[in-house]
């Protein structure tokens, strides 16, 4: 079939200046010989080339988004109309009837709720204080198990896959798997308040009622690191899910930052003045919201560790803070969920939500426009339209990934496992050299060219056959192993001071043509 000649074009199509502008990564290196310091010519060839590789590859990225089918959506209200008015009632009958499904409410009986999701968004963990915990694929409804542990429950976790979770209870931690089996009792972690889990390092870090923190390694099943804070009761704990550091509010106002190499906070920020109430990080690890009982609420850039970049008062302080994927924050004052949207810079109302009873935990769903929210009695799922990343990918999580699948992906992190050595709050410090370690290293083996040859502390073998050991032969034998000693001795002194003498630049022979057979080698 022949196109119009107006509509053909030659080569590749064209790019979106806009998509091109979100991938690129700056102007670059000017490489033209008049204006640049680098006057080589091979090191110029170089950088010329890698600026060719990362602008082709800001190219297949922005041509990337064409694969990109769904889009983000927020609700836009009429005019004289604000988007709180709107109820759950009226945004489900608005959406398609796959999004209004995702709206249910669940009947429950044995006191306040916590609850998380999985990474991909897929499955439900549900704990009650009095001891009921219940696993369910939220999406299908179908329930993986339903079990009453016959005690306390303060906290719950899901571990690195949808098929184990731990439950903090009234003395220690339990490991359960999908079917209700109790796996493991963690008897080092006990009368914790609140659980972790750090997915890429495979840590299950807990906070208790003395102020310990401690850190689990699930893969192998020790524990890495146990200390005391000297907060008190930890009732505020949450992780920088980029850094995997661990954010600890007390009752001072104060916000320190946990590392499971360190026994001293890697960084301490003063808040407010009163207790914190809640704290939450936003999924990139750019920004911290808190909030205190004086109703403020404030947001604070961790890469600066500076004062807050936002600050605003609230009708009634907010006890449960969560971020969405799309950077809405979802703020739980009494019986009322607010969401915040951030426009013009800054936070305004976009979504209101209204409980029969006190709200004990507010969280967003990862990969949905879905937001959790659990009372007493009740567990709610929330409508938020454009809350939630639209396009995953499906080699980082995978909502519909199939048992095989799941497999393969456990085995993946398990390989890329990242040691908790490694987790710091400034991540550049890992591709720099530890110079004082690398000193004292060059300072040893400096010192061992100065070290004596050890004595040989040389004891014949009692004979008793006639003629067989002799002085004469002792003291033979004694020298020859001195004599030894001392060859091994030398050899090893050169093989250092090879290493850590500086070479002398060889001088440049002279040439003289077929006779240089006859130099000296």
């Amino acid at each position: 079939m022949n196109r119009p000649a107006d509509t053909e074009y030659h080569g590749k199509a064209p790019i979106n200046k806009e998509a091109l502008a979100r991938h690129s990564k700056g102007p670059g290196i000017d490489l033209k010989y008049k204006t640049t310091t680098i006057k080589n010519k091979v090191l110029r060839k170089k950088l010329k080339k890698k600026e060719q590789a990362i602008q082709k590859a800001a190219e297949a990225s922005a041509r990337s988004e064409l694969l990109l089918t769904e889009e983000y959506g927020f609700l836009e209200a009429e005019p004289g109309e604000t988007t709180t008015q709107y109820r759950q009632k009226q945004i489900a009958e608005s959406v398609d009837i796959t999004s209004a499904t995702k709206r249910f409410k669940l009947d429950l009986q044995f006191g306040s709720y916590c609850f998380r999701y999985t990474r991909n968004g897929r499955h439900l963990l549900l704990g009650g204080k009095q001891g009921h915990v219940a696993a369910f694929d939220w999406v299908t409804k179908k329930m993986a198990c339903e079990i009453n542990v016959m005690e306390s429950v303060h906290d719950v976790a899901w571990l690195h896959q949808e098929t184990m979770f731990a439950v903090a209870q009234k003395n220690w931690v339990y490991i359960y798997d999908n079917q209700g089996v109790e796996l493991h009792c963690l008897k080092r972690m006990n009368n914790v308040t609140r659980l972790e889990f750090l997915p890429y390092h495979f840590l299950l870090a807990s906070g208790s009622t003395d102020g310990n923190v401690a850190w689990l390694d699930v893969s192998i099943g020790k524990i890495i690191a146990r200390f005391n804070t000297n907060v008190g009761r930890i009732s505020v704990m949450t992780q920088n899910p980029s850094r995997a550091v661990l954010c600890v509010g007390d009752s001072k106002g104060v916000v320190s930052m946990w590392s499971p190499n360190e026994h001293k906070p890697l960084a301490k920020m003063l808040c407010h003045k009163l207790p914190i109430m809640t704290c939450t990080v936003h999924p990139y690890g750019t920004y911290m919201a808190t909030s205190c009982a004086d109703k403020s609420v404030k947001i604070w850039d961790v890469r600066q560790l500076a004062g807050p970049v936002n600050q605003m008062y609230l009708r009634s302080p907010a006890f449960r803070m969560s971020y969405s994927q799309r950077g809405l924050l979802a703020l739980a004052m009494g019986n009322v969920v607010e969401v915040l949207k951030e426009t013009s810079g800054e936070l305004k109302p976009y979504i209101r939500h209204k409980t029969a009873r006190y709200v004990c935990c507010a969280r967003f769903c990862p990969y949905e426009d879905v937001l959790g929210v659990s009372t007493v009695n009740e567990f709610s799922s929330v409508l938020v339209p454009g809350s939630a990343e639209a396009n995953y990918d499906a080699l980082e999580v995978n909502p519909f990934q199939n048992k095989k699948q799941r497999q393969e992906a456990e085995v993946k992190a398990l390989l890329e496992k990242i040691q908790p050595e490694f987790i710091t709050l400034d991540t550049t410090n890992i591709a720099e050299v530890d110079v004082p370690t690398l000193k004292d290293k060059v300072e040893a083996k400096k010192n061992l060219l100065y070290i004596k040859p050890k004595s040989i502390d040389f004891k014949p073998r009692q004979t008793r056959a006639k003629g067989k050991g002799g002085t004469a032969k002792i003291i033979k034998t004694k020298k020859i192993l001195k004599d030894l000693n001392r060859r091994e001795t030398i050899k090893a002194l050169r093989e250092m001071t090879e290493e850590v003498a500086p070479k002398k630049p060889e001088k440049p022979r002279k040439d003289y043509g077929v006779l240089n057979r006859f130099l000296p080698k």
